[in-house]
C-alpha cells in the first residue's frame, strides 16, 4: 500500500476514557511536554480558552473569556439545536471515505468554538487532539462559527505519544466567518513517523471578513493528505500560509484552494517546503469568480536530500476583470549564499543552517511571543535531522 492509500479497518476506534483534568496546571510529566511542544500552553492566564482532547476522551474543556464558547461537539448538538444549520453544510457528507466514515455521536471527539457578535478575544484560544493509544482511529468534526465583527485566534496542536508507533487521524473543520470578522489560526503538527493524518477543511468567509491560515509541520508524519477549501464573499480576506519539511519516509500532498466569489475579495498562499528525503506535493489553487479579484500565490522549495518536491499552482479566471498571479521555485541552496556566508566566518554547516532557517521564517501573523519562540527553536532542531 503507498503512503496515500488508507485502509481504516486497520485501526481501531475504542480507547480507554482518560480522566478529566480540571486544572492546565495540574498537567505534567509526558503529556506536558507533548503538549508544549505544539503551542499548547499550561498557564491558562495567558489563553481565552483551552479545549484537550486525549484520544476520544476530552481531558479538559475550560474559557476565561464572556462571549466565547467551548466545548465537545456532541454536547454542542444537544445544547444548541440551531447548530445542526451549521452541520455538514460546508463539507458533504458523503463527501469521500473519509466523510462517510465521520458520525457525530457521543463516544466521537471534537469541538463546537463560538464567539459572539462584536467581541474581539485579545488572547488566542487553544485546542489540542491528541493520539496516546496504539492503532487508534481519532475521529474528529470540528465546527468554528465567529460571528459579525468578532474577532478570535485559535492556536491548534496535534500531537501523538512519543511511545506511540502507529495511529490515524481523521477529521472534518468547518469554519464560518461572519461579516467584518476575523479568524486567525494556527496549525502547529507534531504527528510520528507512522501516523496517517486525513483532515478535510472548509472555510466560508462573508463580506469584508478575514481568514488568516498558519499551518506548520516540521517533524515525521508517515502520511498527510489535506487540500482545504476556502470561499470568499465580496470584500473579504484570506492569507494562507504553510511551512512543510519532509524527513526520510514522510509523506505530504498539501494544498490549499481559494474560491473569490466576490468583487473586491483578496487571496495570498504562500508555501515553503523543504525536502530532506521525503516527498511534498504542494498544491495551491486561485479561482476568480467574480471581477475586481485579487490573488497570489507562491509555492518555493528546497531539496537537500534526494526525494520529491512536486509543485503544483494553478490559477483559474472564470470572467474578465480578475487579477491573479503566481511564482513557483524548486532547486537546492545556492552556493554563492554559501559563499557570501563564509567570507563572513561561518562554517559551511552553520551558512546552511542560516540559509534554510531563513528560507523557513513566513512571517506568522498575531503569534504570541512564546510560541514564536518555541516555533524558532523546532525549526532549529529540525535542522539537525535536515542535514
Amino acid at each position: 500500500m503507498s503512503k496515500n492509500e488508507l485502509n481504516l479497518s486497520e485501526y481501531s476506534n475504542l480507547a480507554e476514557e482518560h480522566s478529566y483534568v480540571e486544572s492546565l496546571e495540574s498537567i505534567h510529566g509526558s503529556d506536558a511536554k507533548e503538549f508544549i511542544r505544539v503551542g499548547i500552553d499550561t498557564d491558562n492566564s495567558s489563553r481565552s480558552a483551552t479545549f484537550i482532547q486525549k484520544d476520544s476522551s476530552i481531558i479538559h474543556c475550560s474559557k476565561s473569556l464572556d462571549g466565547v464558547e467551548i466545548t465537545g461537539i456532541a454536547k454542542a448538538l444537544e445544547q444548541y439545536s440551531w447548530l445542526n444549520d451549521y452541520l455538514w453544510k460546508l463539507i458533504p457528507h458523503d463527501k469521500d471515505e473519509i466523510t462517510r466514515a465521520l458520525n457525530v455521536k457521543p463516544d466521537q471527539g471534537g469541538y463546537f468554538i463560538g464567539i459572539k457578535k462584536g467581541v474581539k478575544a485579545q488572547k488566542p484560544l487553544q485546542t489540542c487532539l491528541h493520539i496516546a493509544k496504539e492503532k487508534f482511529s481519532q475521529k474528529v468534526h470540528n465546527i468554528v462559527v465567529v460571528e459579525e465583527d468578532a474577532e478570535l485566534h485559535i492556536i491548534a496542536g496535534c500531537s501523538t505519544s512519543d511511545h506511540l508507533n502507529s495511529g490515524l487521524h481523521i477529521g472534518v473543520s468547518e469554519f464560518y466567518v461572519k461579516k467584518g470578522a476575523t479568524l486567525k489560526y494556527t496549525m502547529i503538527h507534531d504527528w510520528g513517523e507512522n501516523v496517517y493524518v486525513r483532515p478535510k477543511t472548509a472555510v466560508h468567509v462573508e463580506e469584508n471578513g478575514v481568514f488568516i491560515s498558519n499551518y506548520i509541520s516540521l517533524k515525521p508524519v508517515g502520511s498527510i493528505v489535506a487540500n482545504p477549501i476556502t470561499t470568499l464573499e465580496k470584500g473579504a480576506t484570506a492569507r494562507i500560509n504553510s511551512i512543510l519539511v519532509a524527513g526520510k519516509g514522510t509523506y505530504m500532498d498539501m494544498g490549499s484552494i481559494v474560491q473569490l466569489n466576490g468583487a473586491g475579495a483578496r487571496a495570498e498562499i504562500i508555501s515553503r517546503a523543504i525536502v530532506a528525503g521525503g516527498t511534498i506535493i504542494s498544491r495551491g489553487h486561485l479561482m476568480g469568480n467574480e471581477a475586481g479579484v485579487k490573488g497570489h500565490l507562491e509555492c518555493k522549495g528546497l531539496i537537500l536530500k534526494d526525494g520529491l518536491l512536486h509543485a503544483i499552482p494553478e490559477l483559474s479566471g472564470h470572467t474578465p476583470g480578475v487579477e491573479m498571479s503566481h511564482e513557483a521555485a524548486v532547486g537546492k541552496i545556492d552556493k554563492r549564499e554559501i559563499e557570501y556566508l563564509m567570507a563572513r566566518g561561518l562554517d559551511e554547516q552553520e551558512a546552511i543552517s542560516t540559509i534554510v532557517r531563513g528560507f523557513l521564517n513566513v512571517e506568522i501573523e498575531g503569534l504570541p511571543a512564546d510560541l514564536a519562540a518555541r516555533i524558532d527553536e523546532a525549526v532549529k532542531e529540525t535542522e539537525k535531522d535536515m542535514m
